[in-house]
């Protein structure tokens, strides 16, 4: 009885074990990197909230959809004509689709932005979250990096863009490039939090572009 005991606290001990093994491997992908400090000889440039935007693409095993998304306010540092700092707000509410037409469209877009009774949590929850955020930590060899936060979850993110200089504009457009909705507790329709969904799920990838012009204060 005892040895029996003893077998079934010992597997009890190595199941606690692998789980919390399991939530440290999940919670070391959530990281955030130290933002890059403005210097005393950078200059200043104001992003064109109106020019720049956010393309989005979703998925799952039925198609596609894709939209866009506009930014209200930013600031990008330069020192001899290369970045060294800059962050930029993303209007939540802003969440448009451009593949639907009428009521389609509509449900799609209250649904991502989470201003359907019940259904607040599911995607974006705009009335608790209306912004998001993001900002730099480096740029090195075409590659952003920074601090993306949605929803108060802040992750670390990179993406290769490419930055041209006219005149007193800065412009900044990135290659598309993925995030894992699920770190910033996007959760509907994820076939990782949700196992048994067959084939009713939502990619937990959401495939993202930014264009973005800024202009010199």
């Amino acid at each position: 009885m005892k040895s029996t005991t003893l077998k079934i606290t010992i597997m009890a001990f190595l199941a606690v074990g692998a789980f919390s093994c399991k939530n440290t491997e999940k919670e070391a992908d959530v990281t955030t990197e130290e933002v890059a400090e403005v210097t005393d000889m950078s200059v200043e440039y104001t992003v064109d909230a109106a020019a720049s935007q956010i393309v989005w693409e979703g998925s799952k095993p039925t198609g596609t959809h894709h939209g866009t998304i506009k930014l209200s306010s930013g600031t990008i540092h330069l020192n001899e004509g290369n970045v060294e700092a800059g962050n930029f707000i993303i209007d939540m509410n802003s969440i448009n689709d451009e593949d639907l037409e009428g009521d389609d469209k509509a449900n799609l877009e209250a649904h991502l932005k989470g201003t359907v009774e019940g259904k607040e949590g599911d995607f974006f929850n705009v009335k608790e979250y209306p912004t998001a955020k993001f900002e730099m930590t480096s740029i090195e060899n075409n590659m952003v990096k920074g601090n993306l936060t949605i929803k108060d979850k802040t992750n670390a993110i990179e993406f290769p863009a490419t930055i041209t200089m006219k005149d007193d504009t800065m412009m900044l457009k990135s290659e598309p490039f993925t995030i894992d909705r699920t770190k910033w507790d996007v959760n509907f329709g994820s076939k990782s939090i949700f196992p048994n969904l067959g084939d009713k799920f939502i990619s937990d990838d959401m495939k993202i572009s930014i264009s973005l012009i800024a202009k010199k204060a």
